[in-house]
């Protein structure tokens, strides 16, 4: 025998309840996302919905369960929203955050300023978030989504293959290491690409991190005692690859930006060497730019 439908308002009180009471700050957020995965309607839909037959009910306190247990939101509902974009995600490949957005900006931002039509690419591109959203918020580019790792690539061919035709055509897959200068050289043309970013494994190894980030792939989290075992070798790959003038925006700890700074500019290839900050003022990534033949350099920006 089956109950009476129970009150949406309810579910949602004892849900939050729940999963603040297991250290999760975002807990009514993710009540209302599990509920309307469950209900397979949109987060904004749910206050036209007062009341949840028995299965729905059960469906969604199984999800809650497993969010209380901090397995990520994402990989319970199977997918994470990037920008513009919405990627599946799941064991195996790093989980998009929204700090990250503020380099898709950045680099959207430049490449809107580029005359003509510019090739992107995106190093280290895990489940493609960056590469799909540069492809979907600047129309005519092209990216190279570049990433090494067997698990992720699954994701990221998924994720280009179900991008809208206009900007999954645009997004070509490179199964490389960009530590691995010989390996790059024989994949992408010397100074072919006008913008790059990258979100690379960074994190120092004795950092402490967040239940949910044990849920991420270790490979695409910590980058080495200093965090930097994956930026170093990159920096003389991203030279290359450059077309003078080009920039690059990287990603990096929030500990190590003075780290990425010193690298750029040690190199010698790199100039306007610029610190950026996210909304709560955390150093988030380093920009540069590639020096054009005979520029004297301008060192640090910012």
């Amino acid at each position: 025998m089956t109950g009476s439908p129970t009150p949406v308002s309810a579910e949602l009180r004892a849900a939050a309840a729940r999963l603040t009471a297991s250290g999760i700050d975002s807990a009514r957020r993710d009540a209302e996302w599990l509920l309307a995965h469950v209900l397979g309607i949109d987060v904004g839909r749910l206050v036209l919905v007062d009341r949840i037959d028995d299965a729905p009910t059960r469906a969604f306190r199984a999800a809650v369960d497993l969010r209380a247990q901090r397995i990520p939101l994402q990989h319970i509902v199977g997918t994470a929203a990037f920008g513009p974009v919405e990627l599946a995600v799941g064991p195996g490949v790093f989980i998009p955050r929204p700090e990250t957005e503020h380099l898709l900006e950045w680099a959207v931002e430049r490449l809107g300023a580029a005359s003509g039509p510019a090739t992107a690419a995106d190093f280290c591109s895990g489940s493609g978030a960056l590469a799909i959203g540069i492809a979907a918020m600047s129309p005519g580019t092209r990216v190279m989504a570049v990433e090494a790792d067997e698990d992720a690539l699954v994701w990221l061919r998924r994720n280009v293959a179900d991008a809208a035709t206009p900007v999954g055509s645009r997004v070509e897959v490179i199964a490389a290491d960009v530590t691995d200068p010989t390996q790059m050289a024989q994949l992408i043309p010397a100074g072919s690409v006008s913008v790059l970013v990258t979100n690379p494994p960074y994190v120092p190894l004795d950092a402490v991190v967040g239940p949910e980030v044990a849920h991420d792939p270790a490979r695409a989290v910590f980058g080495g005692v200093d965090g930097m075992s994956v930026i170093a070798p990159m920096v003389p790959v991203i030279a290359r690859t450059l077309a003078p003038g080009g920039v690059v925006g990287i990603e990096h700890d929030d500990t190590t930006a003075e780290h990425v700074v010193a690298c750029l500019r040690a190199h010698g290839d790199f100039e306007e060497v610029t610190r950026h900050t996210d909304l709560t003022d955390r150093p988030r990534f380093v920009t540069a730019r590639r020096r054009q033949p005979g520029s004297a350099g301008r060192g640090m920006a910012g």
